[in-house]
């Protein structure tokens, strides 16, 4: 199990897998609000930087803007479109290649993986054997892949947290 992390830990770096945040939140029946989102990863976890990783859509540069101004980097995977249109910018391999250099160039103390996609237990599992991993954040418990749960680490869902985390709703 890997260590808890405690106020004294503030160079943790979060990575975000952006897709599976929010298809899992949406599937739950609430919205994220990711300026608070930012905000708790900080308190909670030391998150001193949160990549967000999202394919580059035009038509949401006011969603872009809006995460930067909530305090994440994001990092662009150019999109395609397959033959049905549909829109194909899977960031998986960005967000491994990121977390790998930021690694290697000791960048961060620990890691926070945000995602629920058993794609990235490769990469879960080598930082919990470098002692890198502090945790990993599912978005939806339900959809939370084996294979991260199976992990021999701490795993955070987001299931419960709508009252800290969701978007409230603005007086009329």
């Amino acid at each position: 199990m890997s260590q808890q992390i405690n106020k004294f830990d503030k160079n943790n770096f979060a990575y975000i897998d952006g897709a599976n945040l929010h298809k899992a939140i949406e599937e739950l029946g609430w919205e994220l609000d990711y300026r608070r989102f930012r905000i708790w990863l900080l308190e909670k976890y030391g998150a001193a930087k949160a990549y967000i990783f999202i394919g580059l859509i035009p038509k949401y540069k006011d969603l872009y803007q809006h995460l930067q101004e909530c305090g994440f980097t994001i990092v662009f995977k150019e999109t395609t479109y397959d033959s049905a249109g549909k829109t194909k910018g899977n960031c998986d391999a960005e967000l491994v290649l990121q977390a790998a250099q930021d690694f290697y160039e000791k960048k961060f103390d620990r890691l926070i993986l945000i995602s629920g996609d058993g794609d990235f237990s490769c990469l879960a599992n080598f930082l919990l054997e470098k002692g890198s991993l502090a945790l990993i954040i599912a978005p939806n418990r339900s959809k939370c892949s084996y294979l991260l749960r199976r992990i021999q680490t701490r795993i955070v869902y987001l299931d419960g947290l709508r009252h800290k985390l969701g978007k409230r709703k603005s007086p009329q």
